[in-house]
């Protein structure tokens, strides 16, 4: 076995020089605008033979009609329905039987559609994107499918899991006017009572060039490519007018909202929800600091003192939502059997005036830096994670380069900065509480 040693040694050497290499070297890339509005950015990388396709649209569902809540998450299903050119059913097809995969996902801001595939299917995943952005199927029978699918995954992820509605019953109470009072799954009544004409209209609003930002990242020859987004974006009319964004300013929330929820639950739960700054903002840096050293990982104070040292809770965690408006940093408690909730909360609020009074060891303080920077540069570690970061940081921030300056604004925050955060935003009159308590027995 020693023949395998000194190879091995040598790999990792060269992955931990390889990562030292990630935090000093700057994401190189070209940004470029086609007429019709579409933002396009090439990033190369030629380390393997692979390429990231990402397609954002800045289209969430705070982007949604209040009577039609749920639309932005579920045309991340339905556009891969297929298009005129692709028949139902087939765009997965493309792309397996060419060696990659693909995904997308949806937020409260946007919605990201992606492909990773052999570099020399680059053109494939081009012409699959322009399909679904030109031509894609927005009929009743792909409605009528999907729907059943979405269905599924609210049963799956919200009503049949335990504790599973806790972002729908937060938000509902935290947020009074900006759209984010619903989630992304958004409601199964507004699906259902939906005609084919509000699904073709939303499409219409939103799918188009100028509102989405399209990335390539990975073994690209920058010409060719460019050549390639040419002939199968340039053609694609942008739409004329204004895209819809919500105007809203929301209102301080003014008070404390306490709510007890009875779910099939076991042990008791204890959500508590702050209200936040919007992703960019100063403050923004500071408070996702603060609920990382609160409730993030093994070390944290929740888990320390609550599980560790007193033995209130089974679990403790976090649950940080960065969104273009207000934000939100949510901490969560699982209670032991036995032990009530009023005492698991005040723990957790113990832990919150700790930090307000006494601040943020030096040691504690390090640890948070070196924990944010390996974050950062492990998402760019992939030519997925630099395509879909660029795209996050040019359709939410409008500025792609936050991808080489974002570690910077984290470095930049203080002890006293984090402190200060707790002050002004992890107070009472900020927050929103649910407990999550066992149905009572019934005859």
């Amino acid at each position: 076995m020693k023949h395998l040693l000194i190879p091995f040694l040598l790999a990792v050497v060269l992955l931990s020089s390889a990562g030292a290499y990630a935090q000093e070297n700057k994401i190189v890339f070209d940004k470029y605008r086609l007429d019709n509005g579409l933002t396009v950015i090439l990033h190369q990388d030629k380390s393997t033979p692979i390429v990231a396709i990402a397609v954002m649209y800045h289209v969430g569902s705070k982007n949604e009609d209040p009577s039609r809540t749920g639309f932005a998450h579920f045309f991340e299903h339905l556009l891969f329905e297929g298009s005129e050119n692709i028949e139902r059913g087939e765009f997965t097809n493309y792309i397996q039987d060419a060696g990659g995969t693909l995904n997308a996902y949806t937020t409260n801001d946007n919605t990201c559609y992606f492909e990773i595939l052999p570099s020399n299917q680059l053109e494939l995943g081009l012409w699959l994107e322009s399909e679904r952005m030109l031509h894609a199927k927005v009929d009743q029978k792909g409605v009528e499918t999907q729907r059943e699918v979405v269905k599924e995954e609210m049963r799956m992820r919200y009503d049949n899991r335990p504790y599973g509605s806790f972002q729908k019953e937060i938000s509902k109470r935290l947020y009074q006017k900006f759209p984010y009072m619903w989630t992304p799954i958004g409601s199964m009544d507004h699906l259902n009572a939906a005609s084919e004409e509000d699904y073709v209209k939303f499409y219409k609003q939103f799918y188009v060039p100028n509102n989405a930002v399209l990335v390539i990242a990975g073994d690209i020859e920058p010409q060719q490519a460019k050549e390639w987004v040419s002939k199968y974006f340039k053609g694609i009319p942008k739409r004329e007018g204004d895209i819809y964004r919500p105007k809203v300013t929301e209102p301080p929330l003014g008070k404390q909202v306490r709510d007890t929820i009875f779910d099939a639950v076991q042990l008791p739960g204890i959500f508590k929800a702050y209200r936040t700054p919007a992703i960019g903002e100063k403050d923004f840096y500071a408070v996702n600091m603060l609920a990382r050293l609160l409730s993030e990982g093994e070390s944290s104070r929740l888990k320390k003192a609550l599980v560790d040292e007193q033995q209130l809770a089974i679990q403790t965690g976090n649950f940080v939502d960065e969104r273009e408006g207000p934000s939100l940093a949510l901490a969560y408690a699982i209670g032991n059997a036995g032990v009530d909730a009023q005492v698991v909360e005040k723990a957790m609020n113990e832990e919150v005036e700790k930090v307000k009074k006494e601040g943020v060891t030096e040691e504690e303080f390090q640890k948070l830096r070196n924990q944010v920077e390996s974050q950062l540069v492990s998402q760019n570690a992939t030519v997925f994670g630099i395509a879909n970061n660029l795209a996050t940081y040019e359709v939410l921030y409008g500025d792609a380069n936050l991808i080489n300056e974002e570690i910077g604004r984290y470095m930049a925050v203080t002890r006293e900065d984090i402190q200060n955060a707790a002050k002004k935003y992890f107070v009472d009159d900020n927050s929103v509480v649910l407990y999550y308590l066992p149905k009572p027995n019934q005859p």
